[in-house]
């Protein structure tokens, strides 16, 4: 183990199981569900057609696909910001998803709703050239009893 790699996991260890962060609310509208749905091929009327969803859907309106609310993730988490391996991993260069251990859809996320991430420290362990580290995810929609994702996600980092 290289002596970056001890350093973060030692500054890791301390959170584990801890809330690290809570995201910005960000509204799903329906350009969003339908750009989501031209650059996937799912265009189910469920996601796209707001008419036939505000008579036929349960919801009354369109909902996000639920692999949008994942695909969302890197925004929500604020990962993809340019600091953000900076502020998290000292000493590290490179930052790779890795997999999803669990992965769950609740709750349908409404056109017009408006959802946040909250997360939660794992688990860190060193692996041969880096730190594999676990996140616990929640999307939460406001105002709204139950989430509309909850997933684990696995990263690698590397100094």
């Amino acid at each position: 183990m290289s002596e970056v790699t001890g350093q973060l996991l030692a500054a890791l260890r301390p959170q584990f199981d801890t809330e690290i962060a809570v995201g910005d609310w960000l509204t799903i509208d329906q350009a969003r569900i339908d750009a989501f749905a031209a650059a996937t091929g799912d265009s189910q009327w469920i996601h796209v057609d707001p008419e036939r969803a505000r008579r036929e859907s349960p919801y009354g309106t369109t909902v996000a696909h639920g692999f949008l609310t994942l695909a969302l993730l890197p925004f929500l988490t604020g990962s993809n910001s340019p600091d953000y391996l900076c502020r998290h991993f000292p000493g590290m260069r490179l930052r790779v998803n890795y997999g999803l251990n669990r992965l769950r859809f609740p709750a349908p996320v409404r056109c017009g709703a408006r959802i946040r991430a909250r997360t939660v420290l794992k688990e860190a362990a060193v692996l041969e050239r880096g730190v594999e580290v676990v996140y616990r995810f929640t999307v939460e929609i406001e105002g709204e009893e139950k989430p509309a994702l909850v997933a684990e996600q696995v990263v690698r980092v590397f100094p």
